[in-house]
């Protein structure tokens, strides 16, 4: 008998067979549980939870194949053997059908045989819930070696639009403040968790074009020239070619976004001039959350504008670089832009 505790439970009309049974089997250090129908039955190993089940084929009432189908659909994992009188071959196959996984006839010549009979079904069962278990680890080292792999991606992602940010701003906290704001404003404007969330992570690449950017370019105090802002005005097709194309959701946004994020809604932006709805939703998010918090934040060619003459600029430019539906909602949120302002100070 198998070395482990087991707890059996026997179905049958039959009162002597059971003590028969139950007798042997205790013997041999097994926990036995009874019923004498499938109504019964079936209400024991409900309580019971039985390693393994016995079931007599005719019974009075709910009969054996109707007991076993219901076992099979309520513990498929659980072997139900038959241990039955009846000799219709076509009866034995329906068994089978429903789910039982072993057949014993009455009468029972050896208990040694039946003995044999429940441990190759329990052994099966436990290599079944082992193989399972198995399974399941795998899944779980797969979900979490994934995980572990778009932490890293982010982890990256978030890092490069800082150190792009590090080239005029010696902190870098710009790039999480806007990002933050960003998803404030998503939120706002009834974009859904899961979506805004993404643009949380997209937009700090927004401005990692500046890399490509040279310095006495990037961080010049004074106005820039006709051909020095034409250099300028490369970075955002820079960072779209630094991000390049992946099959992420998130890395085809902050393309997306790092590419229009100086489009205004007049059309007079850059690098393509889109107007309006052509400019991605999240990009004109982006860009208020973005010249709103350039503006506040000190740089080697400027001071910190104070928050009311930004928010001034903001409304202002309401229809003509920023999306009239957007600006209301930024101007409601400012409560909670002003708190991301002040958790991530430069």
């Amino acid at each position: 008998m198998t070395k482990l505790p087991l707890r059996l439970l026997t179905i049958d009309d039959d009162d002597r067979l059971r003590r028969s049974l139950r007798a042997y089997f205790e013997d041999s250090g097994v926990t036995v549980f009874e019923a004498a129908n499938g109504v019964e039955g079936l209400a024991v190993f409900a309580a019971a939870q039985p390693d393994v089940v016995l079931v007599d084929l005719t019974m009075p009432g709910m009969n054996g194949l109707a007991v076993i189908e219901e076992l099979a659909k309520r513990s498929p994992q659980t072997p139900a053997i038959v241990v039955s009188g009846t000799s219709d071959v076509n009866e034995a196959v329906e068994a089978v059908h429903r789910g039982v996984w072993d057949y014993v006839t009455k009468p029972i010549i050896s208990m040694a045989a039946l003995e044999h009979t429940v441990n190759k079904c329990v052994d099966r069962a436990r290599l079944i819930k082992e193989n399972e278990r198995y399974r399941l680890h795998l899944e779980e080292l797969v979900v979490q070696r994934t995980q572990e792999v778009e932490r890293t991606r982010l982890q990256i992602i978030q890092r490069l639009g800082r150190a792009a940010e590090y080239r005029d701003n010696e902190t870098g906290m710009h790039v999480i403040r806007m990002s933050h704001v960003s998803r404030l404003l998503a939120l706002k404007a009834g974009m859904s968790d899961s979506d805004a969330d993404t643009l949380l992570l997209a937009a700090p690449m927004h401005d990692i074009g500046k890399i490509g950017i040279p310095d006495g370019i990037l961080l010049k105090q004074g106005k820039l020239t006709p051909q020095e802002w034409e250099i300028m005005k490369t970075h955002p097709r820079i960072g779209a070619d630094i991000i390049g194309e992946d099959p992420s959701e998130i890395m085809r946004l902050a393309a997306l976004i790092a590419l229009t994020h100086h489009e205004k809604w007049d059309g007079s932006g850059y690098p393509q001039g889109l107007s309006g709805e052509a400019i991605p939703l999240q990009t004109r998010m982006v860009s208020i959350a973005d010249v709103f918090d350039a503006l506040t934040s000190r740089r080697p060619y400027k001071k910190a504008w104070p928050f009311q003459e930004a928010q001034d600029h903001i409304q202002a430019g309401s229809g003509s670089h920023f999306d009239p539906g957007l600006v209301p909602l930024f101007m409601d949120i400012m409560p909670e832009v002003l708190a991301i302002r002040g958790r991530y100070q430069d």
